[in-house]
């Protein structure tokens, strides 16, 4: 971890917590910035409507347009999905750590009886 994402134990015993993402250490996917092709009549909606409110130079509407409009006027939704997201990683991730402990035990029975 840089020193820049590091939490300052007296910033958080002051309950200065803040999180500042460097993009470097995070990349970006190659998908936000993605033109929408409108082949469907709800991204053609969608693709028209936050077309309308960005008024991008070239006309054409990536995914990241639509993100941030989705996350300024119904975050909900976009709430919904991250934490369905989280929960299904949060399973993975246990049941890897399960599978994990398992192999290391049946690694170790193994030298055990070879010994």
């Amino acid at each position: 971890m840089s020193k820049k994402n590091e939490l300052n134990k007296e910033d958080v015993a002051q309950g200065n917590m803040s999180v500042e993402f460097n993009d470097d250490i995070l990349g970006e996917t190659s998908i936000l910035k993605e033109e929408v092709e409108t082949d469907t009549e709800m991204k053609e909606w969608m693709v028209n409507y936050v077309g309308t409110k960005h008024a991008p130079e070239d006309a054409s509407v990536t995914v990241e347009m639509i993100v941030e409009t989705m996350a300024e006027e119904f975050p909900e939704f976009l709430m919904a999905i991250a934490e369905e997201n989280w929960v299904r990683g949060y399973h993975q991730a246990l049941s890897d750590v399960s599978i994990g402990e398992e192999m290391a035990r049946q690694e170790q029975s193994e030298k055990e009886s070879d010994e």
